[in-house]
């Protein structure tokens, strides 16, 4: 049997994939979780095969979650199961150890033939997601992302530095930076830009 851990902040959706993958003579649906941080701390309890994740969770995302398991619990592969298709996203999954991605309107019988595949050590990539990831890559360092992100909201470049601990010069210089890579005319746009490609 291979022993399947669930993280899915919404419910409905959360008992549907249970459901469904209870359903497969092969799989055991070991755990469900509604956050990120409930999901890493059952699999550092039950130690699954695989972590059925969304990437958008309270707490920690599954981002977070992935990393955190290909340090601490390499042999429970993750599986990416989200709205975002989007190939910044799946970029980012895969480079923090996720070895699954697929959209949630995917036919139930690919999430299970995913599960099997990563499973078995291969990987489970949305085809039409992988041939975009390629030719798309993500212009940003990590602290112009973070920056960026917390200038959506519309804060000050000197409450960013707050938060950020840094110099109100050095946030310009990674906001004027991260506008020039975008080809944006102002924060606002750049951030609209990186969010819509995946990038944040």
């Amino acid at each position: 049997m291979i022993r399947v851990l669930l993280a899915e902040d919404q419910g409905l959706v959360l008992g549907a994939l249970s459901a469904l993958l209870s359903l497969e003579d092969d799989l055991e649906v070991v755990g469900g979780a509604p956050d990120g941080e409930a999901a890493l701390a059952l699999a550092r309890e039950l130690r699954p095969d695989v972590l059925v994740t969304d990437i958008e969770m309270p707490r920690l995302s599954g981002l977070d979650v992935a990393a955190a398991l290909a340090r601490e619990l390499p042999h429970t592969r993750v599986v990416i199961v989200t709205t975002f298709g989007r190939s910044g996203y799946l970029r980012r999954a895969l480079d923090v150890g996720a070895r699954g991605y697929l959209l949630k309107d995917a036919p139930a019988s690919e999430l299970a033939d995913a599960i099997r595949r990563v499973h078995a050590g291969g990987r489970a990539i949305d085809p039409t997601l992988a041939a975009e990831a390629w030719g798309d890559a993500d212009p940003l360092t990590e602290r112009e992302r973070q920056v960026l992100r917390a200038a959506e909201g519309g804060a000050s470049t000197a409450a960013i530095a707050s938060r950020l601990n840094l110099s109100e010069g050095t946030v310009r210089n990674y906001l004027s930076e991260a506008i020039g890579k975008l080809g944006a005319e102002n924060r606002v746009e750049a951030a609209r830009t990186a969010r819509e490609k995946g990038w944040l």
